[in-house]
């Protein structure tokens, strides 16, 4: 078996500063930039510094545990204050990835379990729980790979769109984690990576991840995945999710739900890998999920590069929906959920 070790994290926490791999600066050069507060991280955040559902969960718990050591010195009542201001900040990062908020209610459960203790005791309880977080993810993403893995052929040929690998999460990751687990196992895999426009998560990130870790990738460009398809050259595709409505539905990067209507036009199983964080039962279905609009300058060029004309009009949606007819299978630390609807994601939460 071989095991894969993940060479660089998205996330360390070095004495009481956390360093944040900027992956807006990959694969042209690593460069980890240090956060001392929550407005810092939110700030990286929004700034896609670090990016993926399960590391933004990750990050704002972290940011929360900074807060509570900047304010550890103060008096009860303005450290309460600045720890609720710290996650109103946090919040407000980014929309759609409901792992954000599910990381920031963690640290408020324990923030309100460690009520009556002193501030600075609390300020360690919640970097434990911050550690916990990050600890958890690696985890079950490795749960979660396993029963992924599974259901992979050997010498499978795998389409992946956006990031959903260990720069995405804690580590292992969730997408990329089923194709780790599934070369740990024994099994051949080859990836097509496409690009993934208009921020480049496939080209700069997924195919740079897979090259260290020494698995075959091939980078596609998003228009070339039906053409493939239809040659008979994809066996499967995976994604990771941002958000997962009670009834199924997935959001997760723009262009996801155009790579599941080729699969299934091309008769291809199209798989979503979450942990269960990812679930949201308060929102009914994908028609309730808030999708995020970034500036045109994302589309207009890259970097100081810019392809379009001056004053163009741009729409910069970074999400899509995919409906859940279209998912084959979510798979999750708690296995796998086949054509997946209201009764089975209920199902699912209560297991």
């Amino acid at each position: 078996m071989k095991i894969i070790v993940n060479i660089i994290n998205a996330l360390r926490w070095d004495h009481n500063v956390l360093e944040m791999l900027d992956q807006r600066a990959l694969p042209a050069r690593v460069e980890y930039l240090r956060f001392d507060c929550a407005a810092g991280v939110a700030e990286g955040i929004q700034r896609m510094v670090v990016r993926g559902a399960p590391a933004i969960g990750c990050a704002a718990a972290y940011g929360v545990a900074l807060e509570a050591l900047r304010l550890q010195n103060q008096t009860r009542e303005l450290f309460f204050a600045g720890i609720e201001h710290a996650i109103t900040v946090l919040a407000a990062s980014r929309p759609t990835a409901v792992n954000l908020f599910w990381a920031l209610d963690r640290m408020r459960g324990k923030l309100a379990a460690q009520h009556s203790a002193s501030p600075a005791e609390i300020a360690a309880a919640l970097l434990a729980e911050a550690h916990a977080t990050s600890a958890d993810d690696v985890r079950l993403n490795r749960i979660l790979g396993r029963h992924g893995a599974a259901l992979l052929a050997d010498g499978a040929r795998v389409l992946t769109h956006c990031n959903a690998g260990a720069l995405a999460t804690a580590g292992h990751g969730t997408a990329l984690g089923v194709i780790r687990s599934a070369v740990e196992a024994g099994k051949r895999v080859h990836v097509y990576a496409d690009e993934t426009r208009p921020f480049l998560q496939g080209a700069r990130l997924t195919a740079w991840e897979l090259a260290q870790d020494g698995i075959p990738v091939t980078l596609i460009a998003d228009s070339a995945a039906g053409l493939l398809m239809r040659q008979g050259e994809i066996d499967a595709a995976i994604v990771g999710a941002d958000r997962v409505a009670a009834n199924g539905d997935v959001a997760n990067k723009i262009g996801t739900y155009s790579v599941a209507v080729l699969a299934r036009r091309h008769g291809i199983p199209f798989y979503v890998a979450a942990p269960v964080s990812t679930i949201d039962p308060a929102t009914p279905s994908g028609l309730e999920i808030p999708i995020e609009e970034r500036g045109a300058e994302e589309v207009t060029g890259y970097g100081t590069t810019q392809w379009a004309p001056s004053g163009v009009n741009v729409r910069n949606p970074v999400f899509d929906v995919t409906p859940a007819e279209l998912v084959t299978a979510l798979i999750t630390e708690r296995g796998v959920v086949h054509a997946p609807d209201n009764a089975k994601m209920r199902a699912l939460l209560q297991a």
